[in-house]
């Protein structure tokens, strides 16, 4: 009975680790401003409209917003609204943290 207790602990030890790994395998190239970026997405709400993988809810879908807009579009678009998007959703460093992410989704 012990046996096949610490074969078990061993065994669900080892596949946690391995599921934790370093998160290196992750991260894209054309995403390097990614987690600043997402975070700041995520913080100011914009899930709730946009969804938390851009698919969009009660807000368009912005998996491809990149092809569409340049930064420097999405940022105002941020601060000033468009359509039914208020604005200043965002602030400051977060803007242009969020516009950059955006503008890489194409």
């Amino acid at each position: 009975m012990m046996k096949k207790w610490l074969v078990g602990t061993v065994l669900a030890g080892t596949l946690a680790l391995a599921a934790c790994g370093n998160g290196e395998e992750t991260k894209t190239a054309d995403n390097s401003n990614a987690d600043s970026g997402l975070t700041a997405f995520q913080n100011n709400s914009c899930v709730g409209c946009h969804g938390k993988d851009l698919e969009g809810a009660s807000g368009p879908n912005l998996t491809q917003v990149g092809a569409k807009y340049s930064k420097a579009e999405i940022a105002d678009i941020i601060k000033n609204g468009k359509g039914n998007m208020p604005k200043g959703q965002a602030q400051g460093e977060d803007v242009d943290k969020i516009a950059e992410y955006l503008s890489k989704q194409k």
